[in-house]
């Protein structure tokens, strides 16, 4: 396992149905090392942070693995990273290899993974097409944010380490299983709600959707 590429940008303005709005999913690869801190990575930048961003959101990881499913999905090739508005590229950490709460090392840097990556419209803006952030959720291949642990400096070709799994294992692919109704919903909602590292945010979210179940 290691990083493949580092991506960053700072939020734009673009016209989106006729408004302007501002997003950082245009993220682009960097050259040289860049500081990971408890906040995101140096140079990087959101847009909204009451969504993007924050320490348990700091930085968006996905796989490379999953480029060639895309290629084929979509009909396109040479897809560079960052593509799907990705901080790190990396060799390895799939979604159904990787779990909430799980740790690695990437030199001195140590992550924490705290939820999968939902998808909103503006990803549909990157890809050029409204419908492809239901599409990307569908596909069970959306990567996952992490919170950082220990700061420090990453590269492309960094190594990446699993240092501790969590003992709950609900991989990033299952625990979407949260957002869908059927018999594993709400089974699945109880065991990320057990999760110390499940990002407040998205702990918000499953408690909600899980007392409108028991209130349904």
């Amino acid at each position: 396992m290691k990083i493949i590429a580092v991506s960053v940008s700072k939020p734009v303005e673009i016209e989106h149905n006729g408004e302007l709005i501002r997003t950082g999913i245009f993220k682009e690869p960097v050259s040289g090392r860049v500081l990971a801190t408890y906040t995101g990575l140096e140079g990087d930048g959101q847009a909204d942070l009451a969504v993007h961003g924050g320490a348990d959101k700091a930085i968006y990881v996905y796989s490379i693995d999953h480029y060639a499913y895309w290629e084929s999905e979509l009909g396109l090739s040479g897809l560079p990273c960052g593509q799907f508005g990705e901080n790190l590229t990396v060799e390895g950490l799939r979604d159904d290899e990787v779990h909430i709460g799980d740790r690695f090392r990437c030199g001195q840097a140590v992550f924490e993974v705290t939820q999968p990556r939902i998808p909103c419209f503006k990803l549909g803006i990157r890809m050029n097409s409204p419908r492809f952030p239901k599409q990307f959720l569908r596909s069970r291949r959306v990567g996952f944010y992490v919170r950082v642990l220990a700061e420090a400096k990453l590269g492309s070709g960094d190594l990446i380490e699993k240092i501790a799994g969590h003992p709950c294992r609900l991989s990033v692919s299952e625990s979407l299983l949260a957002l869908t109704k059927g018999p594993q919903q709400f089974k699945v909602i109880r065991r990320a709600l057990a999760i110390d590292a499940l990002s407040e945010a998205w702990r918000q979210d499953l408690r909600i959707r899980l007392e409108q179940g028991d209130s349904g």
